[in-house]
């Protein structure tokens, strides 16, 4: 009976040993479906290395001390790479976070001559077909992967639908529309469009969102509460004589009171055609569904 009993509790570890085994082996295969790939390259000491991204950097780290690295001053989305130390052997590594929510890892081996010394990653991804394959949330952006917001800022402003066709600000023969207001996972989408038919160019120096009282919106800031864009379809630039662009903004969902306005002004830079756009509760409320637009992937 105790040679039985002896046998029973062998066979029994010997099941659970190869259940715990069988599932670290599944882990492990798991985990291993989720890796990011990553890309080689070669850096040297008196030489520095530019990375080109599709979007601006969030973050960066570097895998050792070996490695230098910085954004590129005034290009968000360049970064500047090389090595700290001459000649090292051990092979280290850096990580990459952008704004679309994309991570990339790279595996960097020091070398006197390298092969090359400025990388465009759009075009690597393309041919790897690594689009959309790692996508980061960020906390401003809530559920919305940054890369959705992107494709939807992207869709509104190829699209270019003229939803809303009654607010609209002109003088000096500029003039500046609300062409659609869309909300999607709580954040809104405001589609806008400048028309300069002047054939002086209207350099844009900012653009500012902003909530004030109806009875104090021309006379005083007191009241004014001002809300930030979280993203930008394409930076404000220089509108051309006789031409028209258009852009997105993407804000965090609001509302306001029926004694409140929504101002949206757009600033030229040594001029002085300011527009301003006043927009109610009552259109905010109105605003497209993304769901009811077709994204193309």
């Amino acid at each position: 009976m105790k040679h039985l009993i002896n046998t029973f509790w062998a066979a029994a570890l010997l099941v659970a040993f190869s259940l715990s085994a069988s599932a670290q082996g599944n882990q492990t295969a798991n985990l291993d479906l989720g890796t990011i790939p990553p890309y080689n390259m070669q850096v040297t000491y008196d030489k520095t290395s530019h990375l080109i991204f599709p979007s601006a950097i969030r973050y960066v780290d570097l895998g050792s001390e070996y490695l230098t690295a910085s954004k590129a001053e005034d290009a968000e989305n360049v970064l500047r790479v090389k090595a700290s130390v001459k000649g090292f052997e051990e092979e280290t590594n850096f990580s990459v976070i952008t704004d679309d929510g994309l991570f990339y890892s790279f595996n960097v081996q020091y070398s006197s001559f390298p092969g090359s010394l400025s990388y465009e990653l759009q075009t690597m991804q393309k041919a790897l077909d690594r689009a959309g394959g790692n996508g980061i949330l960020f906390e401003e952006l809530g559920k919305t992967a940054p890369s959705l917001a992107g494709l939807i800022l992207k869709t509104i402003y190829k699209n270019n639908k003229r939803i809303v066709k009654h607010i609209a600000s002109g003088s000096f023969g500029v003039q500046f529309s609300l062409r659609g207001i869309y909300i999607h996972n709580g954040r809104y989408y405001f589609h806008t469009q400048l028309e300069n038919c002047t054939n002086v160019p209207f350099n844009i120096d900012y653009m500012s969102f902003k909530v004030v009282d109806k009875k104090t919106a021309r006379r005083t800031a007191a009241q004014e509460i001002p809300l930030v864009p979280l993203r930008t379809y394409k930076p404000l630039a220089e509108v051309q004589g006789k031409a028209t662009d258009q852009n997105v903004f993407l804000l965090d969902q609001f509302t306001i009171a029926d004694d409140k306005l929504l101002l949206i002004e757009i600033f030229e830079k040594n001029g002085g055609r300011h527009q301003t756009l006043e927009i109610e509760n009552s259109e905010l409320v109105k605003a497209t569904l993304i769901r009811e637009m077709h994204l193309k992937f």
